[in-house]
């Protein structure tokens, strides 16, 4: 393959990534708090631009430095999106309110929470992009510029997605002003139970506290 089409192929895939169903869940459980686009997109921009910092960072260094990351440290990566899916769940499920007013503290508040949340979840990936990259690209200079076109599909899908859940957010929260707390309640038990599924896949299945932990970057 060309350049232009090893590029083209990882901004596709960047885009194609964040369409994955823990990045779903968890951005609507952020952006499903407001009745307006505009914040809620945001809400998943930063959630892309964390994921893709961490992404660009761990990934360039397996990438240039030929990094093994270990059984253990990529389930315990994994782990601490599980615990982070299900506070940001918790939250949900727990908080009082229907819509977030898309006041400034509010909007910077969420901001930070998605972007921790989008920080998490690209150390957990790194490894799959960079072992993906790897066996695309040789030249590891093309490779960095892979990552870093994936990183930049990474976002742009991640706002695809947060658009096609706001829009239909806006329409009905604006017939049913009322909406917002079933909103907070479905999105939140959605990110808690799929949290607490990931707790148990990694510690559990996958042996994250067992002696022989065994795990494919994923």
């Amino acid at each position: 393959m060309t350049p232009w089409t090893v590029l083209a192929l990882g901004f596709v895939l960047g885009v194609r990534h964040a369409s994955d169903p823990d990045h779903v869940v968890a951005v609507a459980a952020i952006a499903a708090r407001y009745r307006k686009v505009a914040p809620a997109t945001l809400v998943g921009a930063v959630w892309g631009v964390g994921h893709s910092v961490t992404i660009f960072l761990a990934g360039g260094a397996i990438v240039l430095f030929n990094v093994v990351v270990p059984p253990r440290v990529g389930l315990a990566l994994e782990f601490a999106v599980g615990l982070a899916l299900a506070l940001v769940g918790a939250l949900n499920v727990l908080g009082k309110g229907g819509f977030v007013p898309a006041a400034p503290a509010d909007a910077r508040t969420s901001s930070w929470r998605a972007f921790g949340l989008g920080l998490v979840h690209g150390l957990a990936g790194s490894a799959a992009v960079a072992l993906l990259v790897l066996a695309t690209v040789r030249d590891p200079r093309l490779a960095l510029v892979y990552l870093l076109v994936f990183c930049l599909g990474t976002i742009a899908g991640m706002v695809l997605v947060t658009l096609g859940l706001a829009a239909p957010v806006r329409v009905l929260g604006a017939r049913w002003p009322g909406l917002g707390a079933p909103l907070r309640y479905v999105s939140g038990a959605l990110a808690l139970g799929f949290g607490v599924y990931v707790l148990y896949t990694t510690g559990i299945r996958d042996g994250l506290f067992a002696m022989a932990p065994h795990w494919a970057p994923q």
